[in-house]
């Protein structure tokens, strides 16, 4: 793995970087301010040699000789002159220019050493208005040299820039130094720096690496682990990521919790559907074998044989009933159609009274016809399964009341309720009121409210159960664009 691939190496890196180019723009501009200052301070002593150059005394011309036979008077002229001094002369009447570099020690017996004819060439080529220029001279390396002159004659004078050189190259060392003692300090620090700064970050990583190692797959997920509270600040960065990873696990927890319970139902719930398939399966088992013992028994034939019959039914019933579940279950979408909901409570209730005369049904209609859109088949299944709930789980002479809203209809009993706990399961698959509401010899399985809460669901409404003794109400609301009047 890159070992620049970690967030700490990069911000390290980044750091070092940053702090190489700052003090690398520093350092240039600083060098650029010295050499600037020095070269002209040197162009200062450039132009007061050329001023002491301009002010010797001249050759004679009646001398006839050559300017550089001038005798120790000339000399003591270039007294006060530093090592590496420069002039230069021309002149009209004398074709050949005079020049000489003094090359060390005591001015009054120093040696001078002449400029070849190459270098007072190159001097010879610059301007004589006295601006400085740099020169590099064969033999005597750069110098800094300014020319003036008449028509009669031309003197320059420069001084070399070793000095300069020496001090900017020294400083340039001294910088470079610097600077490297400066990234190795500044990587030092930062690398400290940033891994305690990350430290919070490397907490939140364990946090979500012992998640990853916990096993998500199956059965029910213990899942507490959670970023510490002081890590889940808004107001930082590192926050905002700790407290973001709490809601996802928030979320992941809820949703395991959610599997499971999902998969507990469906385990009772084909448990409980093998329980009720397996009394109706041992019945037709013991009937068949109870016909075959007794084959010339006309009477146990035909006993068996509606026994058979009415056990198939109730198989039939419940697998239907389990067929639709899974349906609505799956979304398969239901018919949208007009449906007259005012007939349909008319003609549930019409059945109701000839099912449970003992009952006292009442059905409490508006004045206008109440009409929804949706499923009229599967609407018809909802009232009929709540009538049947209240017919078979209440004892006679207890009133049952049927009223249509404009959003859907509601069933009213005043009989004894569904106990608390039982309430609290009512919707769902295979639960049953035994232990609050009397229960006839036809119990049924118990998949009527779970159907009705799917139905209802599937139509985009609602079913509430409210119950106390002597007052239970379920009320069916349908979705606001499923309803008309």
């Amino acid at each position: 793995m890159n070992r620049f691939a970690s967030l700490t190496a990069r911000l390290v890196v980044t750091t070092l970087a940053l702090v190489a180019v700052i003090s690398l723009l520093a350092g240039t501009a600083t060098t650029l301010a010295v050499r600037s200052y020095l070269t002209g301070q040197l162009d200062s002593d450039v132009h007061a040699t050329l001023e002491r150059a301009q002010n010797a005394p001249s050759f004679p011309r009646d001398l006839g000789t050559h300017p550089a036979s001038a005798g120790p008077g000339d000399l003591d002229d270039r007294r006060g002159q530093g090592v590496g001094t420069l002039t230069a002369q021309w002149f009209t009447d004398y074709p050949t220019p005079i020049g000489e570099v003094i090359t060390e020690g005591d001015h009054g017996s120093a040696p001078l050493r002449k400029l070849s004819s190459a270098a007072l060439a190159l001097i010879d080529e610059l301007p004589t208005d006295g601006s400085v220029h740099q020169v590099r001279l064969p033999g005597f390396g750069s110098y800094r040299v300014a020319v003036t002159g008449t028509s009669d004659s031309k003197v320059a004078a420069g001084l070399p820039t070793d000095d300069v050189d020496a001090v900017v190259s020294q400083l340039i060392g001294w910088e470079l130094l610097l600077i490297v003692l400066g990234g190795l300090l500044a990587g030092g620090l930062g690398l400290l720096l940033v891994r305690r700064q990350l430290r919070p970050l490397h907490e939140v990583a364990e946090t979500a690496h012992a998640v990853s190692a916990l096993p998500l797959s199956t059965g029910e997920i213990d899942l507490s682990e959670r970023v510490p509270e002081h890590l889940t600040d808004e107001h930082t960065e590192v926050g905002q990521v700790g407290a973001a990873l709490n809601t996802l696990l928030a979320h992941v927890e809820t949703s395991l919790s959610a599997r499971h319970r999902s998969e507990l139902q469906v385990r009772q719930f084909v448990a409980d559907a093998s329980h009720e398939l397996r009394s109706p399966l041992a019945t037709i088992v013991g009937y068949t074998e109870l016909a075959r013992r007794r084959p010339g028994d006309a009477a146990t034939l035909a006993t068996a044989l509606d026994k058979v019959e009415e056990e198939s039914g109730r198989m039939t019933a419940l697998v239907e009933d389990l067929l639709l579940l899974a349906r609505l279950d799956s979304g398969r979408p239901l018919d949208r159609q007009p449906v007259d909901l005012t007939r349909l409570l008319l003609e549930a209730v019409s059945d109701a009274r000839v099912l449970a005369p003992d009952h006292l049904w009442r059905l409490e209609l508006p004045d206008d016809v109440v009409e929804v859109t949706g499923d009229e088949q599967r609407l018809h299944q909802v009232v009929t399964n709540l009538l049947t709930n209240a017919r078979k789980y209440t004892p006679a002479g207890t009133t049952v009341t049927v009223r249509a809203t404009a959003g859907g209809f509601e069933v009213h009993d005043d009989g004894p309720g569904f106990a608390p706990d039982v309430a609290e399961h009512a919707f769902e698959r295979f639960a049953r009121g035994d232990t609050s509401r009397t229960r006839g010899a036809d119990s049924g399985a118990g998949l009527g409210l779970a159907l009705v809460q799917a139905i209802v669901t599937a139509h985009g409404g609602s079913v509430t159960l409210a119950t106390e003794p002597g007052d239970t109400t379920l009320a069916v609301t349908l979705a606001p664009d499923l309803t008309a009047t």
